[in-house]
């Protein structure tokens, strides 16, 4: 039985109460997010969780599943493009300023592991290129990268720092060659092609990386619960 644990706050960074779902004593702390417009119990319900209960029991990982707002940012057709990107900056913020600090004082770890399936997988790739000085690892299932179809064609520079695909191809930022990168795909996955596209951009910066290209297998559930314990274990 995995020790868990229910957050709830009112943070000031998205002016609203938020929840989170914490499971673990202890261990490297992962900032776990769900899939698109998702809620932070998505991964308890799809077993994700369940597929790492032994490394997190043994204490080598605590797993923070923070809620997602992308109902409020990047699907919320009913504001303007630019106001969905603001939203999702406030969104960084939360995590910057509220959860990092949380997991990393809870667990006495000075840096934070990020992951995702799918657009979850962005908001774990977004995070840790945007603050790599505070990701170690950054595991992403069957990711998407490129945010600028939820735009209608807007675009300025809050969509450009937070679409991965654009900056990092002009980021310097040297703390990005210390991070472990995983890209896990599959050949049936849709988001294949992003992820082969982000792995071409970060060989062209010289970054290390894991093209991981699993065989027989969709954009689903059950793959992304065999890749995460595997990625887990390399740790």
């Amino acid at each position: 039985m995995v020790k868990e644990e229910h957050k709830k706050w009112y943070s000031p960074n998205l002016g609203t109460d938020i929840d989170m779902l914490i499971f673990g004593h202890g261990g490297i702390p992962i900032l776990l997010f769900p899939t698109s417009m998702g809620r932070y119990f998505e991964t308890k319900d799809f077993k994700l969780i369940d597929s790492v209960e032994g490394f997190i029991n043994e204490g080598r990982i605590k797993i923070y599943c923070p809620d997602g707002i992308d109902k409020l940012s990047w699907y919320n057709k009913g504001i303007h493009p630019a106001d969905r990107v603001k939203n999702h900056i406030w969104y960084d913020k939360y995590l910057l300023e509220e959860v990092a600090p949380l997991a990393r004082h809870e667990t006495g770890h000075s840096k934070i592991i990020t992951a995702g399936c799918s657009f979850g997988g962005y908001h774990a790739a977004n995070f840790a290129f945007r603050h790599p000085w505070l990701v170690s690892h950054m595991f992403s299932m069957s990711g998407a990268f490129d945010i600028s179809g939820q735009l209608d064609g807007f675009y300025n520079d809050d969509v450009y720092f937070n679409n991965p695909v654009d900056y990092l191809l002009n980021n310097s930022n040297p703390e990005l060659h210390y991070l472990k990168i995983v890209l896990g795909t599959s050949d049936r996955d849709i988001c294949r092609p992003e992820n082969e596209r982000l792995s071409q951009i970060l060989a062209q910066k010289g970054i290390n990386h894991w093209l991981d290209v699993r065989q027989n297998a969709d954009h689903d559930w059950p793959i992304w619960r065999e890749m995460f314990p595997n990625y887990i274990a390399q740790l």
